[in-house]
């Protein structure tokens, strides 16, 4: 009897097994039938979000390519006359020396005719974008902004780490300084 109920468990079982390995082959037939589909969809749909990641990528690296170039444009045209500017300089220090000189004198047309050129080469420059950069005595020294070539004793306590005298006028075109002021500062 258990030979029997042990061989129709056995028929039953390797039905089961048959059934149940016919029955993965199918679903795995049609897994892979479906699988290819799914596989070349999701393939493009990657391929797809890379080609949009690398468009993205360039373009925006085009877009900050375009941002600096446009900005180096931008302070080339500020700067472009920088080396004339700096030559003239010296000739401007120069001229103004020559105003103090012949504001002495009593030739009223002289002093006039003079303190128009100085004031159209002044006012030319100033169109070219330099300005002057404002420093006096008394001023509190920043070496961020003027250049001391010499310290004395200060004339009064006042006048203690502070700038006693400026001996060159300093000059800036745009926001750059292209020539610091030369100043004496009291100890």
């Amino acid at each position: 009897m258990f030979k029997k109920i042990f061989k129709n468990m056995s028929q039953e079982s390797t039905e089961n097994t048959e059934k149940e390995i016919l029955n993965e082959e199918n679903v795995s037939e049609n897994q892979e039938v479906q699988q290819p589909e799914l596989s070349v969809e999701d393939q493009l749909t990657a391929d797809l979000a890379s080609e949009k990641d690398k468009f993205l990528r360039l373009f925006a690296e085009f877009e900050n390519y375009k941002r600096r170039t446009a900005k180096e444009r931008i302070d080339l045209f500020k700067t472009a006359n920088q080396e004339v500017l700096q030559a003239i300089l010296p000739v401007m220090d120069d001229f103004d020396r020559a105003m103090t000189q012949i504001s002495k004198s009593e030739d009223e047309n002289l002093v006039t005719g003079v303190a128009l050129i100085h004031e159209k080469l002044k006012s030319t420059l100033v169109s070219k974008g330099l300005e002057e950069v404002e420093v006096k005595a008394g001023d509190v020294f920043d070496a961020d902004f003027a250049e001391a070539i010499t310290q004395i004793p200060a004339p009064s306590e006042k006048l203690k780490g502070k700038i006693v005298d400026v001996i060159e006028k300093g000059y800036k075109l745009g926001d750059k300084i292209i020539r610091f002021p030369k100043v004496v500062i009291g100890q």
